[in-house]
């Protein structure tokens, strides 16, 4: 978003050139969503995660001779960078289900939340020195970053790992927690509602599956429907003087679609999801050209007036993480409760100042401060 406004100008882009450049990327980034989360269930999410990196990285460095090229090939490596990054959160997630036991998810989710704003807030000023130096350019944004993305899919290589049983450098005494509180469920964290939900999808399964044994295991966040087959999963058993390894033959696979999407549930965080992310990518794509036409705003403090939001942004992604573990496990609050509350504080907070932001501000500061709020 920071070097597009020196694109546009040199190449003389219209605003619908720019948008179907920025928008492109969201088309292949779609396109993995779903692929990526199942592919890490199945394979491993260090494997998708690095090869998604890979792709992105290829495509970062690719992404400033494209463009010399014509608009066509800037919007084909874009799709293709997407697809890279689509696979992302989904392997990260799915890591997250596997590294981190039930109680703890909630603070990982707000630390990988923060750890994006972090990026960005970091990103977006090296980007403005880069294309205000006589030196660089806006190209040199796509070569260094690229080469970030080297250095780490090369170092996530060698260190990273899908499941912690795999990982050499963990202590006993980690793996031990990690393993058995991933089936420590405690049921007075769900809401009735939730509860009888689940137990709703089980009976479903079961009247329908006859020759298939379904196990459904509660966690704090998610339940999961598993069909018996030959893949492990490992469960830490036995007591400290004799813990023992023991393996139950569990599976993803056989997932009830239709059941699933049969809930009103998935269809509530569906469209939480898609307003939130509505709102983010608007202002992480056109935030600076917000500042550069509205306002007039100088292009080489455009990167220092867009990362100001991102801040507060990304120190309150991970104080809401452990708000929300705090309320749920200290508390006793309904999780569905504080999900409730953290979706209608920061949707209509998103909402409000964003419209204040419009129509409102008549300067750069006062749109920085209502837009920072509103993120906030």
């Amino acid at each position: 978003s920071i070097a597009i406004a020196s694109m546009a100008l040199e190449f003389n882009w219209s605003y619908i050139t720019q948008g179907y450049i920025l928008s492109s990327f969201f088309i292949g980034y779609l396109t993995t969503q779903v692929i990526g989360g199942a592919l890490s269930d199945r394979f491993g999410g260090k494997w998708v995660l690095g090869i998604a990196a890979a792709i992105w990285t290829i495509f970062t460095l690719l992404t400033p001779i494209a463009a010399k090229y014509s608009v066509l090939y800037l919007i084909l490596c874009r799709i293709l960078l997407g697809i890279g990054e689509g696979a992302c959160f989904p392997s990260i997630h799915s890591l997250i289900a596997v590294w981190f036991p039930p109680e703890e998810r909630s603070r990982a989710v707000g630390a990988i939340t923060s750890s994006t704003f972090i990026g960005i807030m970091v990103a977006m000023p090296i980007s403005t020195l880069l294309i205000a130096s006589p030196f660089f350019g806006w190209e040199s944004i796509f070569f260094i970053f690229g080469l970030a993305g080297c250095i780490w899919s090369f170092t996530w290589h060698f260190l990273g790992a899908s499941n912690p049983i795999d990982y050499p450098g963990i202590s006993k005494e980690e793996l031990s927690w990690i393993l058995k509180s991933e089936y420590d469920v405690n049921k007075n964290n769900l809401g009735f509602s939730q509860f009888e939900s689940r137990m709703s999808i089980v009976e479903d399964i079961d009247s329908e599956i006859e020759s298939s044994r379904i196990i459904a295991i509660e966690e704090d966040e998610n339940a999961k429907l598993l069909k018996i087959n030959h893949n492990q999963k490992y469960l830490k058993v036995g007591n400290a003087s004799n813990e023992t390894l023991e393996t139950s033959n569990l599976s993803k696979d056989g997932i009830p679609w239709r059941l699933i999407f049969s809930r009103r549930e998935i269809w509530a965080i569906l469209a939480a999801q898609f307003f939130n992310s509505f709102g983010f990518y608007i202002m992480l794509n056109w935030l600076p050209t917000y500042y550069l036409d509205h306002f007039g705003l100088d292009i080489n403090k455009l990167g220092y007036f867009s990362v100001v939001p991102y801040i507060l942004q990304g120190t309150m992604g991970f104080v809401v993480g452990i708000i929300g573990d705090y309320l749920v496990n200290k508390l006793n609050v309904r999780v569905i409760t504080v999900r409730r509350g953290a979706q209608i504080i920061g949707g209509l907070g998103k909402s409000i100042f964003l419209l204040f932001a419009a129509y409102l501000a008549t300067t750069p500061i006062e749109g920085i401060l209502l837009i920072t709020i509103g993120y906030t």
